[in-house]
């Protein structure tokens, strides 16, 4: 009797903390259901609309963050370099590449949460279409560190793991003809402090 007891709560136990961390696997990585991939960056363009997968709307709901719908934008998440290496905080980087065609478009560092890296100065980590130096074929440099770097410069500071987030507003890659021959700028990493 105290044997089938104890091999039910060993089962029980294995199916809960299998599924929850299967579970929290699912949601935790970027390359899930409903995903796109261009490059480095990933997308979920259902994420806002009726027609989001079960573990997109998990997503949004453990995250709380704002879905944009697919009139309204598209987010893309990087979270390794175009080397294959995870984005870290005590790193350089320069984006560089060309932008699909958009209204508005952000790119800012995150944290764990998709937050903004917080860098303990006024300045954000964070930049928008509006205020980037361009180059004579309109792409766009930008330098990533927490080094001042001439032309445009995202500030980041501290160490362990970052994200980019890439938020493309009132575009037409949102719409699922529109992303077959988007391009989207490489992250190459120039090195790292100690």
């Amino acid at each position: 009797m105290l044997k089938n007891a104890l091999l039910t709560l060993l089962s029980l136990a294995i199916a809960i903390g299998g599924g929850g961390g299967s579970v929290w696997y699912a949601l935790k990585t970027q390359d899930g259901v409903g995903a796109i991939r261009i490059g480095q960056w990933t997308a979920f363009p259902d994420i806002g609309t009726p027609a989001a997968d079960p573990y997109s709307k998990a997503r949004v709901a453990r995250e709380g963050v704002l879905a944009l719908g697919r009139a309204e934008g598209l987010s893309f998440i990087a979270e390794r370099d175009s080397g294959g290496e995870q984005l870290l905080r005590q790193c350089t980087y320069t984006i560089e590449g060309g932008f699909p065609t958009a209204r508005f478009w952000t790119l800012y560092a995150a944290d764990q949460s998709l937050g903004v890296v917080q860098t303990g100065r006024a300045r954000l980590a964070a930049l928008q279409s509006y205020q980037v130096l361009r180059q004579p074929d309109n792409s766009v440099i930008i330098s990533v560190g927490s080094r001042p770097a001439p032309g445009n410069w995202l500030l980041t500071e501290g160490a362990g793991r970052m994200y980019f987030v890439l938020t493309f507003y009132d575009t037409p890659i949102a719409s699922s003809t529109g992303l077959s021959d988007v391009t989207l700028p490489r992250i190459l990493r120039v090195g790292c402090n100690a």
